[in-house]
């Protein structure tokens, strides 16, 4: 397993890291987004949206009521998913996440370490959080700033 640590001081910065690691999501993938609520999950996939030229930051939104937002571009189909409100095998299987997987196909799914199976199948795991309490770079905390891991199998 391999790990990287960034950390991002504005949506912007957000954005553009996650231009950046599009680079190492190469289709077919399967991502698991960790980060509570407001950790930046939706930010970091508008960059991955773009690099993938599959849609423009200001048209990804979160999927927390849709649950699933499918953004296709030349290379790759992205399908951000949220599991926040499926709370049972049966709500997720109706879904039909299985058949979304494919050779063209990234899988960014928010909340799911919820079921054990993505734990399972993940190829990369990025995990965002505020740096709220400790000092960031510029020697004071801001509201903007992310501490961002990425680990890949």
């Amino acid at each position: 397993m391999a790990t990287q640590e960034f950390v991002t001081h504005s949506a912007e910065e957000t954005i553009a890291l996650g231009r950046t690691l599009a680079g190492m999501l190469a289709p077919p993938k399967l991502v698991l987004l960790r980060g509570d609520l407001g950790a930046g999950k939706t930010t970091l996939v508008k960059g991955i949206a773009e690099a993938f030229q599959a849609a423009s930051a200001e048209d990804v939104t979160s999927p927390t009521f849709t649950l699933i937002h499918e953004y296709r571009g030349p290379q790759a189909n992205l399908y951000h998913i949220d599991l926040y409100r499926i709370d049972t095998p049966r709500q997720l299987e109706t879904l039909g996440l299985d058949d979304l997987i494919a050779d063209k196909s990234v899988l960014l799914i928010e909340w799911g370490e919820k079921f054990q199976r993505f734990e399972r199948e993940r190829d990369v795991e990025i995990a965002l959080e505020r740096v709220n309490e400790k000092l960031g770079e510029r020697g004071r905390s801001s509201e903007n700033d992310r501490h961002i891991r990425i680990t890949s199998t």
